[in-house]
């Protein structure tokens, strides 16, 4: 009896193990489901004060389709890296980016500068 026993918890851990192994790579696999799109601007940072007119944005992306800088597309490549040149006009400037993912989810970010 008590060999059955053993036998019998031995067996029920390692499907629980097996359970939990598959249960935790599908929600590693599922992760860009869940998350949506994400779209970090790392330079020129928020509210920075530039004196040249043409300043170049560079930013990250994950889990994004279509990417757009005031209504303009812009290109990632296969890193989820954008690099992209803008003329700014003198004063306060208000750039703003979107992106969408192939399921239709959204995300905004807006990037403040003054050139003088």
């Amino acid at each position: 009896m008590r060999r059955r026993e053993i036998t019998f918890f031995l067996k029920s851990g390692v499907i629980a193990l097996m359970v939990l192994i598959i249960f935790g790579y599908a929600l590693y696999k599922a992760e860009n489901l869940i998350t949506g799109p994400e779209l970090q601007i790392s330079n020129p940072q928020n509210g920075t004060t530039v004196n040249q007119s043409l300043v170049e944005i560079t930013g990250t992306t994950n889990n994004v389709n279509d990417i757009q800088m005031n209504d303009g597309k812009i290109f990632v490549d296969e890193d989820g890296n954008f690099k992209e040149k803008l003329l700014l006009t003198y004063g306060y400037n208000i750039i703003k980016f979107s992106a969408k993912d192939r399921f239709g989810r959204a995300t905004e970010k807006t990037l403040e500068l003054v050139y003088k």
